[in-house]
């Protein structure tokens, strides 16, 4: 690629020398203004080995500019006031994330900052040649790890399917499976999402690279999303055939994460490979000739108005959080809190085999309700005044963190509220006790419902709820909320289900007056 720049334009430096400065304060006032989301996105970085690949994703964003140089400055600056506009959105998503600490929200947006910065202050034309770095950088949000679940389970059907239909007998319950050579379990690193999405942030980059048309790049990109998780279907079942035939001396512990890594190494290395072979070689640029800014541009001021009026935009969420009392606080103790005693039972005395696991909750309750030889335990978790790291809507606030020989969730549906014609849905769930290995024997089963209590609203739903909290704060009331979980041992699921429904009918009502009063207390 070249481009011949025209000697007789020596302005056109110096106005590319003001848009860049002027740009780069603004990327500044950006990285300073919204600092503790770009803190927050980094330490999720460092965490989870899942997305260390995004600390890439900056230096390959400017390489890739870099390499756009001499064609980018054969084109004059242009400032879009226009962009004024998406910019104000995105800083009101900010803002809303924020009040609701939603990570993902909060951290797209700040990257949309980021983004529109380049078209106001160096114009349209400037954008649209870097559009693809620019989007990249999305790829800096630590977002994915919400497909756990789903991709867990995908890849446990496929690894008994597979194992199966090799003639080995296999029996499976949730995520663990055992064979006659020994019981395996798929864990949260075995999901593949660590290989989905490194391979499409990886194969969106080859594409571009090596394709120029928009046709062969998507195809690409899609071939990045498929190849990884048929990749980590096929490593899975590999590991476990290898432990087997081996009789469990290879595959085993940390080796079948090495064997994994190599495998799906050498699966993307050949769909590069094969990729490769259909490239199409670079358009050639034409010589390029500097343009003369347009009249409509002219109008506006110039890039240091359009980074000055940015710096407007990106402050005034800060402004309205302060000027509205929305500040997220330190939360304020209000005490213990305590379960009411509920007619026709009586407190317990056994304690449960199982307690929810949940991340910081400002106050927590444990209470036992026997009715006979019949207990039901009401375990909740609230949380007042919710900020990062202690939120009642997150993915770690699930019934198990991960998958145990401890315990085991095998079953998970939505079921209405009984007795309630609000249409409200109780999560239920099922959890056994001990490993897959013991099925032959007696394993301790409970049975679970679950829900969300924000501002006197119940739900099942998470994204639901974190709605019913930021409208809570928005309108000036508590920003807190509980999770209830009730739950029953028992081995027969049809009297253990008729037992909890038949509580919930009856106290369910009580349950709520508790947390309405305890959300008063000062």
């Amino acid at each position: 690629m070249s481009a011949v720049l025209n000697p007789t334009k020596p302005g056109i430096d110096k106005a590319w020398r003001s848009s860049l400065l002027a740009l780069a304060m603004l990327v500044l006032a950006i990285a300073l203004f919204y600092w503790d989301t770009w803190v927050a996105m980094v330490g999720i970085w460092e965490r989870s080995g899942t997305f260390a690949h995004c600390y890439l994703v900056l230096p390959i964003t400017l390489w890739l500019v870099w390499r756009k140089r001499e064609e980018l400055l054969s084109l004059t600056p242009e400032p879009q006031p226009w962009v004024l506009l998406p910019m104000l959105l995105g800083a009101l998503a900010w803002l809303l994330g924020d009040l609701a600490s939603v990570n993902a929200l909060t951290q797209f947006a700040v990257t949309a900052l980021l983004v529109l910065s380049v078209p106001l202050v160096l114009g349209l034309t400037v954008a649209r040649r870097i559009t693809f770095p620019l989007a990249f950088l999305f790829f800096m949000v630590p977002f994915g790890e919400f497909l756990l679940p789903v991709l867990m389970d995908w890849t446990a059907d496929f690894t008994v399917a597979a194992i199966a239909f090799s003639g080995i007998p296999v029996y499976r319950e949730g995520l663990q499976f055992v064979i006659p050579s020994g019981s395996w379990s798929v864990v949260e690193a075995c999901s593949g999402v660590r290989y989905l999405i490194a391979s499409l942030m990886v194969g969106s980059l080859f594409g571009y690279l090596n394709y120029t048309t928009t046709r062969r790049r998507l195809i690409f990109c899609g071939i990045s999303i498929i190849v990884p998780l048929v990749a980590n279907w096929l490593r899975a079942y590999m590991i476990v055939m290898l432990g087997h035939l081996s009789g469990n001396k290879i595959a085993v512990g940390v080796d079948h994460l090495v064997y994994g890594w190599v495998f799906f190494g050498i699966v993307i290395g050949i769909m590069f490979f094969i990729g490769a072979r259909w490239s199409e070689p670079e358009a050639e640029v034409k010589t390029l000739q500097p343009k003369q800014a347009s009249t409509s541009a002219g109008r506006f001021p110039g890039p240091w108005v359009a980074c000055i009026l940015g710096m407007l935009v990106l402050v005034a969420p800060h402004a309205v959080a302060w000027r509205s009392g929305l500040v997220q606080t330190v939360p304020a103790s209000a005490g213990p809190l305590t379960l009411p005693a509920l007619a026709d039972t009586t407190e317990a005395d056994k304690q449960p085999a199982f307690r929810p696991q949940l991340q910081n909750p400002s106050a927590t309750a444990l209470k036992g309700y026997a009715q006979g030889d019949n207990v039901v335990y009401v375990h909740v978790a609230y949380y007042r005044e919710q900020r990062y790291g202690s939120k009642l809507v997150t993915s770690d606030n699930s019934l198990l963190r991960e998958q145990t020989n401890d315990w085991q969730e095998t079953r998970s549906r939505l079921i209405p509220q009984p007795g309630d014609a609000s249409n409200v849905q109780w999560r239920s769930a099922e959890l056994l006790g001990g490993s897959v290995a013991s099925a032959s024997s007696r394993r301790q089963r409970i049975d679970v419902r679950q829900i969300y209590w924000v501002d006197g609203h119940l739900t099942a739903s998470g994204p639901r709820a974190t709605l019913y909290g930021l409208w809570a704060k928005l309108g000036g009331r508590a920003d807190s909320g509980a999770l209830l979980t009730v739950y029953t041992e028992g081995e027969d699921q049809r009297e253990t289900g008729a037992r909890l429904d038949a509580f919930l009918k009856a106290h369910i009502k009580a349950l709520e007056r508790q947390l309405v009063t305890y959300q008063t207390l000062p």
